[in-house]
């Protein structure tokens, strides 16, 4: 099996983490790329189930901000990377003060170097992001900056990817299916 490129996206609670998982099935030696951190009760009650919702011989990688350092090592281990989220990611790195020698805030720059470590490596990469620009232009600056941001990562890795799910209540369109010439 090739490897390949699967981007998933969706609103909040459209299934897709449930999809993802179901595509990493395939795999046989599967790492989870955890974005998201418990900032609240509330937040550690998602991050639990989707834990608990996880095959055990899965591995997890719970890694916030550097994607590229946390991942590179360990990749040869793989054939199938689950990452989930872009979402939390954008938001981490948006969030997150500069450190010395390297911006986090830096964020497109931060998506192509995580997209050529896709491309170097081996394993079958199903990635998560939410689409959040589907509603109304958010009212201040900083949920405009995040939109935007998070719309231009989710541009960059559809434009790679060999497919790409739009998840509606629960049920996967592929896009890639709906293009007259069968391309992105």
């Amino acid at each position: 099996m090739s490897k390949r490129l699967t981007l998933v996206l969706g609103g909040v609670r459209a299934g897709k983490s449930r999809h993802a998982q179901a595509l990493a099935q395939a795999g046989q030696r599967v790492l989870v790329v955890a974005t998201s951190e418990a900032g609240d009760a509330e937040m550690a009650a998602r991050i639990q189930a989707h834990r608990a919702e996880r095959p055990a011989h899965w591995d997890t990688l719970e890694e916030p901000l550097d994607l590229v350092t946390a991942l590179a090592p360990r990749l040869p281990n793989y054939d199938t990377v689950l990452l989930d989220c872009l979402t939390l990611w954008v938001s981490n790195r948006l969030l997150s003060p500069p450190d010395a020698g390297q911006d986090p805030r830096d964020i497109s720059a931060e998506a192509h170097r995580l997209l050529r470590l896709y491309e170097q490596g081996d394993a079958s990469w199903i990635v998560v992001s939410n689409e959040v620009g589907l509603g109304v232009i958010p009212a201040n600056e900083l949920a405009r900056a995040y939109a935007d941001e998070l719309g231009r990562v989710n541009q960059v890795f559809a434009a790679a990817a060999d497919d790409v799910t739009v998840m509606f209540a629960g049920v996967p369109v592929n896009i890639n299916a709906l293009s007259s010439d069968g391309t992105r």
